[in-house]
């Protein structure tokens, strides 16, 4: 579509950079703020279009080298040409104009660190070529990208790039999981290392999850974020709790120990039967949230909502905010969903008394935050 030459000017959520041409909005992958830079132009809107780096010609302060050879053509990491410091800075912008664009809140924190980027998720899922070669997806993109031969460098140890080939054939996807050390890799969905379980020990209790069910990737993120609802809520024994989006029970289990009755819900049946096995204490419902409004107690002291990518969305946080409860945690994945939410609760009543951030997924563009309302 052709090459133009632009200054980039802020980061913007998704993992690019804001150009202009003329009036016309550009987001460019593989750009730093303040570069200048030739793009080749990958699509084209009415009201904006894309581009990815191919040229840089004033490189910014913190442009490094991308440590993986395929950087540039996987769609896997966002900021491999950042250095540390300017990933979490440029994070951190992300986040605070999101809350005060779409929520009105003026966020002063910083997105932390919790250590190197290198063997840091714990959870992959290859793409397998017609080839047989063992991949990630391009950036915008369903084409697979082979993986180098020295394998996927954010990933947690396991099988290298040759015993991946060898465990994929005849299959069309992969996944690894890597829990507590102990490798389990599924080819379309039926083992082929490990079993369908694995293991995961968080603040003394056990949890069990699908090796291919939902469990946060980085090693730190399940005691880190545990950690930081516990000190938000400040649970009190016999306090009522509920914890929506439960998955497995993490968040459930941690407020049971604190002395909590709890009801998780949860959309997935194969969640819900861990997070019962899991958490024996609590009770816990499989359904959709949505249909789940009517089944909600009247009260509740806690809640504890970990909400999928898109958000928790009005009708649950209503709900939510008619509980009365006199903390809320909110645990969210995307900074944009969050900040949509908040106003929600801010125009019924509740507001943030705290927000945290970590990067728990080095390279990307994906933030983890905990939000803490209060009446």
């Amino acid at each position: 579509m052709g090459a133009v030459e632009l200054e980039l000017e802020r980061v913007a959520h998704g993992g690019s950079v804001v150009g202009r041409v003329g009036e016309k909005v550009v987001f460019v992958t593989g750009g730093l703020p303040g570069e200048l830079v030739r793009a080749e132009v990958t699509s084209t809107s009415k009201r904006f279009d894309r581009a990815r780096v191919v040229e840089v010609l004033r490189p910014a302060p913190g442009r490094v080298v991308p440590p993986c050879p395929i950087a540039d053509e996987c769609g896997g990491c966002d900021w491999q040409h950042a250095s540390g410091e300017t990933q979490l800075e440029l994070k951190t912008a992300v986040v605070a104009e999101l809350l005060q664009r779409m929520a009105g809140i003026e966020w002063t924190g910083r997105v932390q660190s919790v250590g190197v980027a290198t063997g840091s998720r714990s959870r992959m899922r290859y793409g397998v070529a017609p080839d047989g070669s063992v991949g990630l997806r391009g950036r915008r993109s369903r084409e697979i990208v082979p993986l180098p031969p020295v394998g996927c460098m954010v990933a947690a140890p396991g099988p290298d790039v040759s015993e991946l080939r060898r465990l994929a054939r005849g299959a069309q996807e992969l996944e690894v999981a890597n829990a507590d050390g102990a490798v389990t890799v599924l080819a379309d969905g039926r083992p082929r290392v490990g079993g369908r379980t694995v293991t995961q020990r968080v603040r003394d209790r056990e949890y069990t999850v699908s090796a291919n069910g939902f469990w946060q990737v980085h090693p730190a993120a399940a005691e880190l974020l545990t950690g930081a609802v516990l000190a938000g809520l400040a649970p009190e024994p016999g306090e009522s709790a509920l914890d929506l989006y439960c998955g497995v029970g993490l968040f459930a289990g941690a407020l049971v120990d604190a002395g909590c009755d709890v009801l998780g819900i949860e959309l997935s049946r194969d969640a819900i039967a861990h997070a019962r096995r899991n958490v024996p204490e609590a009770e816990f419902i499989a359904a959709p949230l949505a249909r789940a409004l009517d089944r909600f107690p009247t009260h509740a002291d806690l809640v504890v909502l970990d909400p999928p990518r898109k958000g928790a969305g009005a009708d649950v946080v209503a709900r939510v905010a008619a509980l009365g409860a006199r903390a809320v945690a909110y645990v969210a994945c995307d900074p944009a969903a969050l900040a949509r939410d908040l106003a929600t609760f801010a125009g019924l009543g509740y507001s943030a008394v705290r927000i945290d951030a970590w990067d728990l997924f080095p390279m990307t563009h994906h933030v983890e935050c905990v939000a803490i309302l209060q009446r």
